[in-house]
């Protein structure tokens, strides 16, 4: 009943606006995906910072839809990415684990997107659309071998892609701030002091724990450089082209890509997915835009970050693109408050949100900017104030683009193009629900009978260190589960329509529908956990390990080095 209504009011809706408009339930628009990397909500003027300049993303915010209950899937990149690729939350494709690791640790693990998942992408370009990734990956490479691409964006729909198949990291530069590479160093001199003592004593032979000493001592002093070769290089298409990773070239290469990627395919549809490397530290910024900003290295990628924004733009401009293409400007997940040095912070601002990246449920890790703009069929300037989700873009997406949601599995994003016209008042999502691994953090609830008020129940919460602050500092991410969680019974309860920073917390003493609200969540979970598969996990430990075989390499490995961008391949 209620999907027959929305009908009849798109249809009214259609019958009394512009021409413009009446195309867009046959039209097949351009589509435009653009996804920043670590971005705090806050860093954006759109979204009220008033000392860094986004006057692009601002000006795309002016002339299109602005969502401001924008959530991630997961607050980390691999699972929140491909929750947005397939519209399913990440614990029904696999892209958890139940373990300490919450993204693909290597390049040459054999984890990832799995075969039978369906992007967007894939079935865009079965409508005949022109598919492209450029920028960051991360959802894994190959299975078997260096070379059977089982996870590679041209496995699952893109027909061209350049960029990295891994991600931006710290180690890429060996930053003091390090992913893995300070924890690997630490465990080999650990393990060779080990057995430097046991080479002295009797307890093993001494020729063979010397000579494992040996080599112990030398991987931990090269264990970096490896990083760098194995992960921090570019792919064009299936070959890799430059590794490592040439930082000063970066940005200016991706941008020619798009401007090729336009140029190429201005005369048919294109799905065009733009994921940038910025703003994940190391903050590879240009000359150009280093000391421009207020807020040091951080302020200086967010705003180069905004004039590459501006360049696409232009571009479409340029080429006769902007009124048939829909822009989506958006963020994997929430700024990281741990990416600090002493005084000095290079992760993002997330506004008035509590927490940030990897902080399960916490509105600082999920919530991120949600852009549209198609001139002449969203209104300009409208704001949205339902929540919305990253998955919600691959239905809108399919359904624009000719295609047909999948039937044959769940598909928890909603069709965002009811909500962004205005023929809908709310967001069909209820409930969303907020996963760190496979383990349950939080969820929320938009109650609408009565007094509309949206709730959001806390399961397990992180445990900020030190104590009072508002990050796990001294670690990567916070934990998802174990000692350093708190499991809450009853379970933490939040108004976020009065209390969006999530700063007081509702007992059955100051909110009478207490147990009510929190009955009808944990009812929502069961009714969400019954409709959950087994799948093998693909962030696993097994799946997780860096394995010699699978390493992409440019050269007889492992002398991975090689540039052959500037041939212009």
């Amino acid at each position: 009943e209620r999907d027959e209504r929305e009908r009849e009011n798109f249809l009214i809706f259609i019958f009394r606006t512009p021409s413009a408009c009446r195309d867009v339930a046959d039209s097949r628009p351009n589509i435009l995906l653009m996804m920043a990397d670590d971005l705090g909500i806050g860093d954006l003027g759109c979204y009220g910072n008033k000392t860094l300049r986004t006057p692009n993303i601002d000006r795309l915010a002016e002339d299109g839809v602005v969502l401001t209950q924008h959530i991630a899937a997961a607050s980390v990149c691999t699972p929140s990415r491909a929750a947005f690729l397939t519209g399913r939350y990440p614990i029904r494709s696999g892209m958890v684990s139940s373990n300490a690791y919450r993204v693909l640790q290597w390049t040459a693990a054999s984890g990832g997107l799995p075969t039978n998942e369906i992007t967007f992408a894939k079935i865009l370009r079965d409508q005949g659309y022109a598919t492209g990734l450029i920028g960051k990956w991360h959802l894994g490479l190959n299975c078997e071998s260096s070379r059977d691409h089982c996870h590679h964006p041209q496995a699952h729909g893109f027909d061209s892609f350049l960029g990295m198949p891994f991600s931006m990291m710290a180690d890429c530069a060996r930053w003091e701030l390090s992913e893995k590479r300070v924890g690997l160093e630490r465990t080999l001199g650990l393990w060779f002091q080990v057995l430097g003592l046991a080479s002295l004593t009797s307890w093993v032979p001494v020729l063979g724990a010397a000579l494992a000493a040996a080599v112990l001592f030398t991987a931990s002093r090269i264990v970096g450089h490896l990083i760098v070769h194995a992960d921090c290089f570019l792919m064009r298409n299936h070959t890799v082209t430059q590794q490592p990773l040439d930082f000063d070239r970066a940005t200016p290469l991706l941008l020619q890509e798009v401007s090729s990627f336009l140029q190429r395919n201005k005369h048919r549809p294109f799905l065009l997915f733009v994921s940038f490397l910025h703003v994940h530290v190391p903050l590879v910024t240009t000359k150009g835009f280093l000391g421009r900003s207020r807020h040091g290295l951080y302020g200086d990628n967010v705003e180069e970050m905004d004039w590459m924004v501006g360049r696409i733009l232009d571009t479409l401009d340029q080429e006769g693109l902007a009124d048939g293409t829909l822009v989506y400007f958006t963020a994997d997940h929430g700024g990281c408050l741990e990416s600090r040095l002493g005084s000095n912070q290079y992760g993002g601002w997330n506004g008035v949100y509590q927490g940030g990246k990897g902080m399960g449920g916490w509105e600082g890790g999920i919530r991120v900017p949600g852009i549209f703009r198609w001139p002449g069929v969203l209104p300009a300037g409208r704001v949205i104030q339902e929540p919305t989700s990253l998955m919600d873009v691959f239905p809108t997406v399919v359904q624009l683009g000719g295609g047909q949601v999948p039937q044959d599995r769940v598909i928890d994003g909603r069709d965002l193009l009811p909500l962004l016209l205005g023929t809908a008042q709310h967001s069909e999502h209820e409930f969303l629900l907020h996963y760190c691994q496979r383990f349950l953090h939080a969820a929320r609830w938009q109650q609408r009978d009565q007094d509309p008020t949206l709730w959001k129940v806390h399961f397990m919460t992180p445990i900020f260190q030190p104590e009072g602050a508002g990050a796990c500092y001294g670690k990567v991410v916070c934990p998802c589960t174990g000692e350093g969680v708190v499991q809450h019974d009853p379970p933490l309860l939040f108004d976020l329509s009065r209390d969006p920073s999530e700063s007081h917390v509702l007992t059955p003493d100051s909110e009478p529908r207490f147990h009510q609200v929190v009955g009808r969540v944990r009812q929502a979970v069961e009714e969400h956990q019954r409709s959950l598969g087994t799948v093998p996990q693909q962030l696993g430990t097994l799946n997780n390990l860096w394995r010699p075989w699978l390493q992409p390499c440019c050269g007889p490995f492992p002398l991975c080095w090689c540039d052959t961008e500037d041939q212009g391949q």
